[in-house]
């Protein structure tokens, strides 16, 4: 393994045009509008977890087209008031699991709310509008032909929708909401903060979904490579592929972000790689002109796709901290 993408330097200042369609945000105001007829209806259901010191509750609420979202609700079991909360998005492929396995802001003191992912988790499921239509095997190429049907638009939706789910809990503060994942998750909470304008921080890690016109000419890992595989076989969609993913862009929906960030990437990184993250972090909360200092990037120069794991964790709960601190 050895660094293959443009030297630190190059990245710091890498801010690349993006391909941003005309009607981007009227794309997203109406698709978000269309929402608002179905009611959250987001249940807290207790379950057992088997821990000592934090409280479980099994969530449904309604995601994009109202369809039940599930997702895990954690709580301190020793709590005073209500809490910030962290939503967190999980990598591809990957659903919620069992209760106990994805709890760490719960133990740092926070309430915690982990949203499963439509159609990957074993317990939400993915009405797909786009299933008879071609793509490749994954999630990627599903509904690309058309922005409207595309599987990240119903994802994404999900996730604004987990945001406002958490924050009916009544041992939730909704003015200190954060958002969080890795890889695919990162990407999903880049789309959060650039969809939900009152965030109190944003950390994406090694975030997937982001500057697709290089990630997908750059890695030949997947899941880029779904959309690669596709246009091969569909040349006459090449430019149909390009035009729908724009309004999907994790670095055009960064743009529009305006709570403070801290990112990661991983300098050896061949799913996620570094110029896709930095064209994300450059570009992040530029129509807001966010205050440098309200943006920071953890780079881990040695280390692939897991970022810098654990250890990152100890600086996210320290950067956390300080912003929560700061935001009373």
């Amino acid at each position: 393994m050895a660094h293959f993408d443009f030297p630190l330097d190059e990245l710091e200042s890498y801010r690349p045009a993006l391909p941003e369609p005309d009607d981007f945000d009227a794309f997203w105001q109406q698709t978000l509008a269309q929402q608002e007829g179905f009611g959250l209806a987001a249940t807290f259901d207790p379950v057992p977890n088997g821990l000592a010191t934090i409280d479980t509750f099994d969530v449904t609420f309604a995601g994009y087209g109202g369809h039940p979202v599930r997702g895990w609700f954690h709580l301190p079991v020793t709590r005073t008031g209500p809490l910030p909360v962290v939503v967190e998005f999980l990598g591809y492929g990957s659903g919620r699991g069992a209760p106990h396995e994805i709890r760490l802001w719960a133990d740092a003191g926070y309430a915690h709310f982990v949203m499963d992912t439509r159609g990957q988790g074993a317990d939400t499921p993915d009405p797909d509008p786009a299933s008879g239509d071609i793509a490749a095997p994954g999630f990627l190429t599903r509904g690309v032909l058309d922005p409207l049907r595309y599987y990240y638009r119903r994802l994404y939706t999900d996730a604004v929708r987990a945001v406002a789910a958490a924050r009916t809990h009544p041992d939730v503060d909704p003015a200190r909401v954060v958002v969080t994942g890795t890889s695919q998750g990162g990407g999903i909470a880049l789309a959060a903060a650039g969809l939900v304008p009152d965030l109190v921080a944003a950390m994406p890690d090694v975030p997937f979904l982001c500057h697709f016109p290089r990630a997908t000419t750059i890695t030949d890992m997947p899941p880029y490579d779904e959309v690669t595989r596709f246009v091969k076989r569909h040349r006459e969609h090449a430019a149909t592929v390009a035009r729908t993913m724009a309004y999907f862009d994790g670095a055009t929906l960064a743009r529009r972000a305006n709570a403070p960030t801290l990112f990661s990437v991983g300098l050896m990184d061949r799913i996620c790689p570094p110029s896709t993250v930095y064209a994300a972090f450059n570009h992040y909360g530029a129509q807001w002109d966010v205050d440098q200092s309200d943006k920071q990037i953890q780079v881990y120069p040695f280390n692939d796709h897991e970022g810098g794991g654990t250890a990152h964790e100890v600086v996210k709960l320290e950067w956390l901290a300080d912003q929560l601190e700061s935001s009373v």
